[in-house]
């Protein structure tokens, strides 16, 4: 939480802001204990040529690169090259191309045809929305999220999933024990009194086999939620109280300016709701869970809209994060923009270097970083990176009378990511984390209005402000530097 809070606001906001911090500072110790300090993320490169390709490929090229996947399952060449076209039609096809071609340069790629996709933004229309969405369940509601904070939003959640339970819906919850650390055990206990199946990821005292120190530093940052298979939702909103009012509008308020969070989930509704569903179930598995989850319920095979998805997944165990691979490829393939909205902001060398050549060769690359946060090193750190973004053409934006905490991009207005990954070591490194990948002009053209709404609300950051900035906070800057890997 920032210093700018008041008193009494500090009490009611103390266990979301305790457990963040908390979190972070716990992953250090574990990688203090385990490794001496964070590895770099890995990612393979793509290659200069391949992303700056004079001409896109093909849709019929692309087609056979790709993994396209509806309701009734993987797609023929002959339906995937059709899909493409479809998606190419809503606006620049040669970019939607391209960028398609370059995620398969990595490798297969899994995309979901055949999805509804809705952007919600800030606490109130995404609580509304999944609150609604739950209300209709008939086969199951399965539900992961990094915090549940024992507050308003939460119990009313765990009444409704009580009757929903009793109406012979199976409910399942996977938090994560560090970023629920705040909420009292009696509130889990409640819901396993009420038949909910409830499971703590990676707990603190070994249970089971599973959790303690050894595995301290790694973290479920997941917030899903997938209804009767059908239905899903994920981003970066948690189960907490500083979701209860919106950002936007705020500004000459009189009410205390951190009462409003800005962030960002998506609704799925298709087959890429399946596939977030299929990703709970895998980490209730791993976590060797108590109980077993109701069977996946078989949905209808026509499809619920005309958006394109990737579910992108990552997590410690992984080679390398597949996001940061993606998002490092497609910033080195863009033509025309890079528009960025990061809560938490200390990058690797390597994604400077792309935010900063992108800048140079004419991309307007444009990011809405914190000017606020309830973990002020992440913010130091962050901060001592501008001088070389701006200097390389990057234009920089520090949101105001609000705490950030969306993790979006819109890229060329083709590619839009709405997850819960940060652009930080600990997101790419030791979080399990996930992101939904919306390719299309119609999503994007969604997502690069909700950027300038973002814009109204920031304060740019120019190079002879930022040279002029007092010793002090270049102070602050350099500490944090120094621990980046660790936040």
């Amino acid at each position: 939480m920032s210093s700018e809070a008041t008193p009494g606001r500090r009490h009611r906001l103390a266990p979301r802001a305790g457990a963040k911090g908390l979190a972070r500072r716990a992953g250090a110790l574990g990688l203090a204990l385990l490794a001496g300090c964070a590895a770099a993320p890995v990612a393979p490169r793509l290659d200069p040529v391949v992303a700056q390709a004079a001409s896109a490929p093909t849709a019929g090229a692309v087609a056979q690169e790709l993994d396209l996947h509806g309701r009734r399952g993987r797609l023929s060449p002959a339906e995937r090259t059709r899909l493409l076209a479809r998606v190419a039609a809503q606006g620049d096809g040669d970019l939607v191309r391209r960028h398609l071609a370059v995620m398969s340069a990595f490798g297969e790629v899994d995309l979901h045809a055949g999805n509804r996709a809705r952007l919600l933004v800030d606490g109130p229309a995404t609580f509304d929305a999944m609150f609604a969405a739950i209300e209709a369940a008939r086969h199951s509601v399965l539900l992961e999220s990094y915090i549940v904070e024992d507050a308003a939003v939460a119990r009313r959640l765990a009444t409704l999933l009580a009757r929903k339970r009793a109406e012979g819906v199976h409910v399942a919850l996977l938090y994560d024990a560090v970023g629920s650390l705040g909420t009292p055990p009696a509130f889990f206990d409640g819901l396993r009194a009420d038949g909910i199946a409830v499971c703590e990821f990676n707990p603190l005292a070994p249970a089971a086999g599973r959790g303690g120190l050894w595995s301290i530093s790694h973290r479920d940052h997941r917030k899903i939620l997938v209804v009767d298979r059908e239905t899903g939702f994920t981003g970066g909103i948690n189960i907490s109280a500083v979701y209860s009012s919106g950002s936007f509008g705020r500004r000459g308020r009189a009410q205390d300016p951190e009462a409003g969070w800005r962030d960002t989930q998506i609704e799925l509704r298709g087959s890429a709701a399946a596939a977030l569903e299929d990703l709970l179930r895998g980490s209730w598995q791993r976590q060797r869970c108590p109980g077993e989850l109701a069977p996946p319920r078989r949905v209808a095979a026509g499809p619920a809209g005309a958006q394109l998805v990737r579910i992108v997944p990552s997590g410690p165990e992984e080679p390398y994060s597949r996001l940061y691979a993606l998002l490092l490829a497609a910033i080195d393939a863009a033509q025309r923009s890079v528009h960025m909205t990061i809560a938490y902001f200390a990058p690797t060398p390597e994604m400077i270097d792309a935010l900063a050549d992108a800048a140079r060769r004419g991309v307007d690359v444009q990011l809405v970083l914190p000017s606020r946060s309830d973990f002020r090193p992440v913010l130091h750190a962050g901060r001592s990176h501008y001088g070389r973004l701006l200097e390389a053409g990057v234009k920089i934006h520090e949101l105001q009378d609000a705490v950030l905490h969306a993790k979006t991009a819109v890229i060329d207005g083709v590619v839009s990511t709405v997850g819960s990954s940060n652009l930080d070591w600990r997101s790419f490194v030791l979080n399990d984390e996930v992101d939904a990948v919306v390719v299309g002009a119609d999503f994007g053209a969604e997502m690069q209005a909700l950027f300038r709404r973002d814009l109204d609300t920031s304060r740019p950051v120019t190079l002879a402000q930022w040279a002029a900035r007092p010793l002090w906070q270049r102070a602050a800057e350099a500490l944090a530097r120094m621990f980046e890997r660790w936040w």
